[in-house]
């Protein structure tokens, strides 16, 4: 086996009529904003499902699940992570950890952390303590800065079989 690495990145934008829900929690914006997207757009979710699909060297989230497939709409996040954590497994990987960062003005992220971490460790039949999830601002700069989106970033770990 050899561990290899992935990287992951998405951004949505916040709308009204929307749920937020971050690492598979809901969480309550300040001004009742939540993500627009196909599934219930959970950015940290989707940065880790593409972390781990790429460490695993197969094809990005959009690949497996399309947002022109209308059955996955409002799909929940934590259940992609689930069925990329059994794709990964059925080409003979294990997932080793997750590290990751939200990007937002708001709402604040820090207490709903350990939350967050138990969800996507259900999720991926992961233990807590190999999933890393922070949160940071964009400084008030940009798109990010002025509270129009949220983004993540995520990297993954994910032992294989050598070729």
């Amino acid at each position: 086996m050899i561990t290899r690495s992935g990287i992951g990145y998405d951004v949505h934008r916040l709308e009204a009529g929307r749920q937020l829900v971050l690492g598979g929690v809901e969480l309550k914006h300040p001004q009742g904003l939540g993500l627009a997207g196909h599934s219930d757009a959970d950015v940290l979710c989707h940065a880790i499902a593409d972390a781990i699909l790429g460490a695993a060297g197969l094809q990005d989230i959009g690949h497996y699940f399309p947002n022109t497939d209308e059955s996955l709409r409002g799909i929940s996040s934590l259940e992609i992570l689930r069925r990329v954590a059994e794709i990964v497994t059925e080409v003979g990987g294990r997932i080793i950890n997750i590290d990751s960062t939200l990007i937002a003005e708001e709402p604040r992220i820090g207490p709903f952390v350990p939350e967050m971490r138990a969800s996507i460790g259900r999720s991926l039949n992961l233990a807590v303590t190999r999933i890393g999830v922070k949160a940071t601002t964009n400084e008030s700069l940009g798109f990010l800065g002025r509270g129009e989106g949220i983004a993540a970033m995520a990297t993954a770990s994910v032992e294989m079989p050598e070729e």
